[in-house]
């Protein structure tokens, strides 16, 4: 019986509809003996002999992969791919898929919800009351009439946007391949990156980790950033260099951030951010309520179902050249 490892920290030992798809199917469907996120070594042992993978976060190397053979498809469970390699993973024959439509919606709303918990002071002043202070630390910078910076335009900022409509913010989007009727029905100005960092006074990241855009908020995109602006978090941690955010936020040049995701994680306890009072950190978690969890699995094995079938998906396959080297 053909095996199917899952990697993804929410579903280990899940015995939800996604492992019944697979199990009907004729495989076999296992998990890792280590519940952490795995290293090489750890994928070079738990997935031997599998044929595919519903992963999380850990590394699919060229070497991870030149020592699984057998492996035909890395089925991610979730829309970031910079964990794959992905050019090693076509040369060998191994499918790479994503999960698109599974997420996105679960992403914008804990993007909102960092938002506002970073404009009204939320987390702060929570603790300070549980630790019996009874203060009002600062005042909370509101919604209605400021203007929210997206930087990308796909599916989860596009429902960043639907959402923030409803607190009466103007909305400005730096995206190079725009759906215009989505634009113009959603009164959306669309700028360059370094006009929309000066006039927001909220900007959240939605693009995703590229050579190009590794590292794309740094020194000098935080400079044009409107003073007294607050950043939020979401994609990826490579997207912002932590020192200089780190450095803008103690300058007092940014008011504050929220951020779902970091450079390593999990970051060190002495990770100069997690010191700052105005910054909120979650543990990489804004794809992973209940209801999403749920569609990126099922997606995830319906990737693996369908290519094994000779059903190649079309919106959900990275790496379409792959299907010249494919073999079973």
């Amino acid at each position: 019986m053909p095996s199917v490892l899952v990697t993804t920290e929410a579903l280990r030992h899940v015995n939800g509809t996604f492992a019944k798809m697979l199990r009907e199917a004729g495989y076999d469907v296992g998990y890792p003996a280590k519940n952490v996120l795995l290293s090489e070594e750890d994928c070079l042992e738990a997935l031997q002999g599998c044929v595919a993978v519903i992963a999380g976060s850990e590394p699919y190397t060229d070497r991870v992969l030149a020592g699984l053979p057998q492996l035909r498809i890395i089925s991610r469970n979730g829309v970031g791919y910079d964990r794959v390699d992905v050019p090693a993973a076509t040369r060998r024959g191994v499918a790479v898929t994503i999960t698109p439509e599974g997420n996105h919606q679960a992403v914008a709303e804990h993007a909102m919800a960092l938002l506002l918990a970073v404009a009204r002071t939320v987390a702060q002043n929570a603790i300070d009351t549980r630790r019996g202070l009874w203060r009002r630390r600062s005042v909370s910078i509101p919604l209605r009439g400021r203007t929210l910076g997206i930087v990308g335009l796909g599916r989860i900022g596009r429902s960043v946007a639907v959402r923030a409509e409803a607190f009466g913010v103007r909305l400005l989007a730096y995206e190079k391949f725009p759906d215009v009727p989505f634009v113009e029905a959603h009164k959306i100005d669309l700028v360059d990156l370094n006009t929309l960092l000066a006039q927001s006074d909220f900007v959240t990241l939605h693009t995703p980790m590229t050579a190009e855009t590794r590292g794309m908020i740094n020194r000098h995109t935080l400079a044009r950033m409107k003073p007294g602006s607050l950043l939020i978090n979401t994609a990826r941690g490579g997207l912002v260099n932590e020192p200089d955010l780190v450095e803008a936020l103690k300058a007092g040049h940014l008011a504050g951030a929220g951020l779902d995701v970091l450079v390593t994680e999990p970051p060190s306890p002495t990770h100069p951010l997690l010191a700052l009072d105005n910054v909120i950190v979650t543990p990489h978690v804004s794809a992973l309520d209940s209801q999403a969890i749920e569609d990126m699995a099922v997606g995830a094995a319906r990737n693996i179902l369908d290519i094994f079938a000779g059903k190649w998906p079309t919106v959900s396959l990275i790496n379409s050249d792959v299907r010249a080297a494919w073999r079973q």
